[in-house]
């Protein structure tokens, strides 16, 4: 395929046919998940499911790669769809249209993936997730709060207990430890909140820059990962 050629040319055949062949999750696709999307078709991940039961809004414009002025409206699972599909039409993309929470986290099979990316902005879904991956020894790395932030540049790939400053960090750190669960691997920011309650809003003010770069790295640690020797 002439459009993964760069590709091949850096990490060579085998390693981009291992990830032709990975099937990952990314769970939301909003200013994060978005970007990863992005990055994991453009890398030549050949499987992806994406969850997710929001619609575009025009809110979403400022910082979600799938939000345009054509878009609004649509649901966010068939608007990714639709682009992964014009970058590159064999990328088989699962588009499931569901809030993922404790109550119905049965209704998908963690067991089918190689590596999960959590870019869901909900606590205990998020926890629910990474204790279930845990549990089934499945590969995941986990963002942190990108809400209310300017500076990508302080955007850092750790471990959870590694974590300090992001207040959202220190509350699954803790429920983690609570549940006996460490290791995992997260993309968190050591700049503080513009806003000092802006987690606790109902709308979190947020611009383009550090969601979309959270997203690129979450990705970039995915396919680094997959193709470890």
């Amino acid at each position: 395929m002439e459009e993964l050629s760069r590709a091949k040319l850096l990490i060579g055949e085998e390693k981009l046919k291992r990830l032709q062949s990975a099937r990952v999750a990314v769970f939301g696709v909003g200013g994060v998940g978005g970007f990863s999307v992005e990055c994991l078709v453009r890398s030549g991940i050949g499987n992806i499911t994406v969850i997710d039961a929001d619609r575009v809004e025009k809110s979403n414009i400022n910082r979600q790669i799938i939000a345009t002025t054509e878009t609004v409206g649509k649901d966010k699972v068939v608007a990714i769809l639709e682009r992964a599909k014009l970058i590159n039409e064999n990328v088989k993309i699962t588009p499931v249209k569901t809030f993922y929470l404790p109550d119905n986290a049965e209704q998908i099979d963690l067991s089918n993936f190689d590596y999960i990316i959590d870019a869901i902005d909900t606590v205990s879904a998020k926890i629910e997730l990474i204790k279930r991956a845990n549990e089934q020894g499945v590969k995941i790395i986990s963002c942190m709060g990108t809400g209310a932030k300017m500076h990508p540049e302080m955007l850092k790939v750790s471990f959870i207990e590694k974590t300090s400053v992001c207040p959202l960090a220190k509350v699954i750190r803790k429920k983690l430890k609570d549940l006996g669960v460490s290791g995992v691997k997260v993309v968190y920011s050591e700049e503080l909140p513009l806003k000092k309650d802006a987690e606790k809003e109902k709308t979190i003010p947020s611009m383009i820059f550090v969601p979309a770069t959270a997203g690129i790295l979450l990705a970039s640690e995915v396919v680094n990962d997959l193709i470890k020797e």
